[in-house]
């Protein structure tokens, strides 16, 4: 019994030795391991046009894509692109399935709890997007109007922490809520939904591709504008610091407008 007991005691022990140095190795900093691999593997929402998709051939292609190639060009380091739920994306960053978190991420408040973030390369805003046949033309439209929203997007969050602008007045006071905007955009469409709270850049992209533009309106909501950026371990100070030094350099050779233009038609990197 004695020996039992000593081999429990010692099996315990060893787990904690273990999950206390999985502790730490996971707050360490990565940039070594990376180099050492040359891999950096970047999680994503596969369906987020412009800045992260895949497209009619199953390629993953999009704006973010584009930049990550360019910064880790510079440091020859292959990016591995990851599609994820984009609800857990913290989850998946803090297990270490991924080295960062990149997909038109929206700097928020409380997401600055969980990661560190890279300095932003893009500006965005939230729009209320209504069918110009429903006669929705301003957010005071949508009362006792079913809302529709991306599940743990920052537009959501923006709802939920500023009730007065859209919740307080939508059906039911919540939006329905959706794995992607594809899905979202299929439901307005077809009338399930009267309204779509989404980033600005999603909706241009989306709209005008679809040959739509002109069917719908895009609304302004007064929800803060945002900034896109890279999504870290705490931890990850190294290659925050090599990821903010790419971006200057790409935008002071002219590589960050070459991708800029492509997307968008025109700059938006923020830091000009």
């Amino acid at each position: 019994m004695k020996l039992k007991k000593v081999l429990g005691m010692v099996a315990v022990l060893t787990a904690f030795v273990t999950l206390a140095a999985c502790g730490q190795k996971s707050e360490k900093d990565s940039w070594p391991d990376i180099q050492k691999k040359k891999e950096v593997v970047i999680g994503f929402d596969n369906t987020f046009v412009p800045m992260g998709f895949k497209d009619e051939n199953g390629k993953n292609v999009g704006f973010d894509i584009d930049l990550a190639d360019a910064v880790f060009k510079k440091y020859d380091v292959k990016v591995k692109m990851q599609p994820i739920d984009w609800d857990m994306k913290e989850t998946e960053l803090k297990n270490g399935s991924i080295d960062l978190i990149w997909n038109g991420y929206s700097v928020t408040k409380e997401r600055e709890k969980k990661v560190l973030f890279t300095n932003p390369y893009m500006k965005n805003e939230q729009v209320l997007v209504t069918k110009k046949s429903s006669k929705i033309d301003d957010v005071a439209g949508m009362k006792n109007k079913a809302l529709g929203a991306q599940q743990g997007s920052s537009g959501y969050d923006a709802f939920t922490k500023q009730p007065k602008i859209l919740m307080d007045i939508v059906k039911d006071n919540d939006a329905t809520l959706y794995d992607d905007f594809n899905s979202a955009l299929l439901d307005l469409k077809a009338d399930r939904i009267d309204g779509l709270l989404i980033d600005n850049v999603y909706a241009n992209y989306y709209l005008t591709k679809n040959g739509e533009i002109n069917d719908y309106h895009i609304l302004t909501t007064g929800y803060d504008s945002e900034n896109f950026a890279v999504g870290a371990r705490k931890s990850d100070k190294k290659l925050v610091d090599n990821i903010n030094k790419a971006f200057k350099e790409l935008h002071a050779d002219g590589e960050f407008q070459k991708i800029s233009e492509k997307w968008f038609s025109e700059d938006v990197y923020p830091g000009k």
